[in-house]
């Protein structure tokens, strides 16, 4: 079922809302001429109405038994915010430049995340296009918003969004969005969007007027559920699939990343995450190409991405935070909260050989058992990372791993992600080592919530020792101290950086045994007194050695190349990367020891035919 202002051209629009406990809905067309439209009811609660000389931007909104006046809950654009009246868009009047687009393979993705309100001083979409060349020629081939549904206000990471169709005004709307999206694909980048199916923000939340978008069955860290599972739930599912669709079809986004899904909760025999591949599916069949959807969980269970076929749900992929835990906690020694479970060589090498840690073994954070197993998934089902927006910002003080690890751990950080088996994901800056904090922030105009905001963000930090005053999320200034200092990009260690990011992406997309996520020809062992890591994977005639030192130390490392003659890649301590200098020699034969400095990697290539 559409929903929402359905516009069909020659200042025709058709409306649909579902209000099925309501006794009378009626359309209020405001501008360029107020007029009331009655809509009629069908036997599942949805509204309707036609109505002529409705040109596009037009604001419109929904009386409810004539008590109150409510913007669309489906709503394109809400231009005056999360409290005015919706907008008429005419998604078939933009002109598409990327008539040849086919997408990129997830497989084939070097991922980027990006905050539109922090990612350029400006803050919107038109000034993210002009950063788009900096990233290709960095090798990213695939860009990942935040959330971008309309927010209270000019300020949020997009997580209390209120109208999931319609796109966030300050950062330039469906329009900013399209262009930046035609841009991406126009130089070869697929987009991803991030998408919040678990529940709504507070402020200009009016989905409780028109129906049982909620459940009170379950309650989650945001308050009651979003009903999935319940009476009316069909059209709720209903209601979040055409969101997806819509993205697909309207923006042409290439894959949508659905943020916690351990935050849905529903005991139906088919769940709704299940409905929505089966219908993502359908779509990318009638469209032509692939579009993908990615999760994000805690719940280390497989389920999520095995195919409905083998009991599963049937996403594509989704976000690994074990590989995260393993690689930040070796850096850092930081063993509160739920890096607890975390720190040791061996996590990593299991992470690295079959995607969750943590596959039915007892967590001591969690108290119980935690996780099955993931050994029977491909690799190109995991995202890893060392840093993204929830690892860096759910920080009392935002830190990015620049202001944690010295510039050497943050070498060998980007080294264990870069050449894992798995699709890599960086961190707006991250490339170029960014200093700047990303903080919580909102701009929230109740004063109650203000304060809720605030106490909740003191709540989350309890479990760690982080010492320091808490930035205020309200606060301006909280805002612009996250801003990228793009200025940065290309001078002294940072320029050294950039430079060391974009070989080492050249060396992954070059390389056949790094150029796609297979487990199938790897090896990993761990030394967990030195605290490293020695990996080799396979392709075909490419074959790569990789040692990731984590201790502090020199490790002598024996014989653990095999036979044959090596060829030294890369090494992160070269003084070419602004380290203390490569104790490898440029060729090892298989069986010769290596001396690999502390907090480095060392990446070897097996010779063919002296090549």
């Amino acid at each position: 079922m559409r929903i929402g202002a359905d516009y069909r051209g020659g200042g025709y629009c058709e409306f649909t809302v579902w209000a099925p406990r309501a006794e009378q809905v009626a359309l209020r067309l405001r501008a360029p001429a107020e007029r009331t439209v009655a809509m009629k009811r069908d036997s599942r609660g949805y509204w309707k109405a036609a109505a002529a000389d409705v040109p596009p931007g037009t604001r419109y909104a929904y009386r409810l038994d004539d008590l109150r006046e409510r913007p669309d809950p489906a709503s394109s654009f809400q231009p005056e915010g999360v409290h005015g009246p919706s907008q008429v868009v005419d998604h078939a009047a933009f002109v598409w430049e990327d008539g040849a687009w086919q997408g990129v393979p997830l497989e084939e993705m070097i991922m980027y995340e990006i905050h539109v309100g922090t990612f350029t001083p400006e803050g919107t979409f038109e000034s993210a296009i002009s950063r788009l060349g900096e990233l290709g020629e960095l090798g990213i081939s695939a860009v990942e918003l935040m959330p971008v549904a309309q927010f209270p206000g000019g300020r949020n990471w997009g997580y209390d969004g209120t109208y999931p169709f319609a796109v966030q005004n300050s950062y330039g709307g469906h329009e900013g969005l399209k262009r930046f999206v035609n841009e991406c694909h126009r130089r070869g980048i697929a987009v991803i969007l991030d998408v919040v199916y678990n529940h709504l923000g507070p402020e200009g939340n009016y989905l409780w007027d028109f129906g049982p978008y909620f459940t009170e069955k379950y309650r989650t860290p945001w308050g009651s559920a979003l009903n999935f599972d319940d009476a009316y739930s069909n059209e709720v599912r209903n209601f979040f699939i055409e969101n997806a669709l819509s993205w697909f079809r309207e923006y042409r986004v290439d894959a949508l990343r659905i943020d916690a899904i351990h935050g849905i909760t529903d005991m139906s025999a088919k769940p709704f995450l299940q409905e929505l591949a089966e219908k993502t599916a359908e779509f990318s069949s009638s469209a032509g190409r692939k579009f993908y959807l990615i999760a994000e969980s805690d719940l280390n269970d497989a389920r999520v991405i095995r195919p409905a076929e083998a009991g599963g749900y049937g996403l594509d992929a989704q976000w690994n935070d074990d590989f995260h835990h393993s690689v930040h906690t070796l850096l850092t020694g930081e063993r509160e909260g739920y890096y607890l479970d975390f720190g040791s060589a061996g996590r990593l090498a299991k992470c690295l050989r079959e995607g969750f840690v943590y596959s039915g073994e007892y967590s001591e954070y969690r108290k119980r058992n935690h996780g099955n197993s993931s050994k029977d998934r491909p690799a190109d089902q995991f995202i890893v990372f060392s840093q993204n927006h929830d690892q860096v910002g759910n920080r009392m003080l935002g830190e990015r791993l620049s202001g944690l690890v010295s510039f050497e751990g943050c070498k060998l950080a980007a080294g264990a992600v870069l050449f894992s088996p798995y699709i890599p994901l960086l961190f707006m800056g991250e490339e170029y080592g960014e200093e700047a904090p990303f903080l919580y922030f909102v701009s929230h105009t109740d004063p109650a919530l203000i304060d809720g905001v605030r106490n909740g963000r003191r709540q989350e930090f309890k479990a760690f020792a982080w010492k320091g005053e808490l930035p205020d999320p309200q606060s301006e200034e909280t805002f612009f101290r996250s801003k990228l200092a793009w200025e940065n990009r290309g001078i002294g260690r940072h320029k050294v950086v950039c430079d060391f990011y974009r070989r080492l992406i050249a060396i992954r997309r070059s390389e056949a045994a790094l150029a796609h996520p297979d487990r199938l020809g790897l090896e990993v062992k761990g030394f967990e007194d030195d605290k490293v890591l020695t990996m080799r994977r396979r392709k075909k005639e490419s074959h790569v050695s990789c040692v990731l030192n984590f201790g502090g130390a020199v490790w002598n490392g024996g014989a653990f190349l095999p036979g044959g003659t090596w060829r030294k890649l890369l090494d992160s301590a070269d003084a070419r990367w602004g380290g203390p200098g490569s104790l490898v020699p440029e060729k090892v034969s298989g069986g010769a020891g290596v001396a690999v400095r502390g907090r480095s990697f060392v990446l070897f290539r097996e010779e063919v035919d002296g090549k």
